[in-house]
C-alpha cells in the first residue's frame, strides 16, 4: 500500500517547515510500501515555492504542485488528481504530526476494511490546538480540542477510489470554510463510516490572539456565512442548518449572550488587551468567540434574506 499526504498551503512558510519535517520522520508499518507528500502551493507570495526548491534534499518525500490562488478546495482536488497513493491523507499546512501518524491511520483503516468487508470508511485523527511555535507537540489535549465534525480535512485518511466516487471538493467554496464538511455530507450519503483514530495526532498551530487579528477574524466569519449558505443550498436539511448555525435558536442565543450586541469586538477590546498582556491569549480568544458568533449568525441571516432563503 502506498499513501499520499495531500496538503494545500498559502503563505504558511514558517510553520510549513515544521509540518514537512515531521512528515519526513514517519516510522512506517510493514504494510506500507511508502508515501509521498503532495504539497499544493495556492499562489503563495511569501517565498514558499523558492524555499521548497532550495531545500529539496531536506524533503525527499515532497512533490510540489503549483496553482494560481484559488482556495483549498481546488488545491486538494489538484493534489488528489496528481497523487499516486492508494490512500489519501489530508492535513493542513499548519499541522505538526507525530512519527507514527501515518501508521496509525493505516492500521485503523485496514482494521475497518476487514471488519466491514468494504472500504466505505475513513479515519479521523485527533487535532490538538496550540500556539506554541517552538514545540507544538508539547501541547496537551484540552476540552476545546473535541470536534463533532463528520469529515474535516485537518486530519483524515480515506481510500482514494472512494474519494473519487464522491466527486471530490466543490470548487464553488472559494472563500473560507465548509468545503470539507460539504464533502462529508456526500460521503455520509454514500454510507461511508467515520472511524475515530485518536493516536493519529496532529498539533494545529496558530499564533496567539493579538488585537491586530480582529479585522481578519471578522472577515473570516463573514466569509463562513456566505459559504455556509452555499453548503445549505446543496444540502437543505435541519442537520446542516444546525452545523452552520442558521437557526432561530442560534440567533437568539448569541443575541442574549452579547446583550443584543452591547458586548462586541469594540467594547471588549480593553478586556482582550489586558488578558493578552497577562499572557492569557487563549482565554481572550474564548471570550472573543461570543461576539464573533453573533457576527457570523447575523451575517448568514442577512445573506439568506438577500438570496430569498428562509
Amino acid at each position: 500500500m502506498f499513501v499520499s499526504v495531500v496538503i494545500p498551503t498559502y503563505n504558511r512558510k514558517p510553520i510549513l517547515e515544521k509540518c514537512l519535517l515531521a512528515l519526513e520522520r514517519q516510522v512506517l508499518s510493514n504494510v506500507l510500501k511508502g508515501y509521498e507528500v503532495v504539497l499544493v502551493d495556492d499562489g503563495s507570495t511569501d517565498g514558499t515555492v523558492d524555499w521548497i526548491h532550495e531545500n529539496a534534499k531536506t524533503f525527499p518525500h515532497v512533490r510540489l504542485i503549483q496553482q494560481e490562488h484559488g482556495g483549498p478546495a481546488l488545491g486538494r482536488n489538484l493534489g488528489v488528481e496528481s497523487s499516486i497513493g492508494d490512500v489519501i491523507i489530508f492535513i493542513d499546512s499548519d499541522l505538526v504530526v507525530t512519527e507514527l501518524f501515518i501508521s496509525h491511520h493505516i492500521k485503523n483503516l485496514i482494521r475497518s476494511w476487514s471488519r466491514h468487508g468494504d472500504r466505505l470508511s475513513f479515519t479521523y485523527g485527533a487535532v490538538v490546538n496550540t500556539s506554541n511555535f517552538e514545540d507544538p507537540t508539547s501541547e496537551s489535549f484540552k476540552l476545546q480540542d473535541l470536534s463533532w465534525a463528520y469529515f474535516a480535512t485537518g486530519n483524515v485518511a480515506i481510500d482514494k477510489n472512494i474519494l473519487l466516487k464522491s466527486g471530490l471538493f466543490d470548487p464553488g467554496f472559494c472563500l473560507y470554510g465548509w468545503e470539507d464538511l460539504e464533502l462529508g455530507e456526500r460521503l455520509r450519503k454514500m454510507g461511508v463510516k467515520l472511524i475515530r483514530c485518536p493516536k493519529a495526532v496532529g498539533y494545529h498551530w496558530h499564533p496567539p490572539l493579538s488585537l491586530d487579528q480582529l479585522p481578519d477574524l471578522i472577515r473570516i466569519e463573514r466569509e463562513r456565512a456566505k459559504m455556509g449558505l452555499l453548503f445549505y443550498r446543496k444540502h437543505p436539511t435541519l442537520r446542516v442548518r444546525f452545523i452552520i448555525q442558521f437557526t432561530f435558536f442560534h440567533l437568539f442565543l448569541w443575541e442574549i449572550l452579547t446583550f443584543g450586541g452591547l458586548i462586541n469586538e469594540r467594547t471588549i477590546r480593553p478586556l482582550l488587551a489586558m488578558l493578552i498582556r497577562r499572557r492569557q491569549a487563549r482565554m481572550a480568544m474564548e471570550i472573543l468567540r461570543i461576539p464573533l458568533n453573533r457576527i457570523g449568525v447575523r451575517e448568514i441571516y442577512r445573506e439568506a434574506a438577500s438570496q430569498g432563503i428562509r
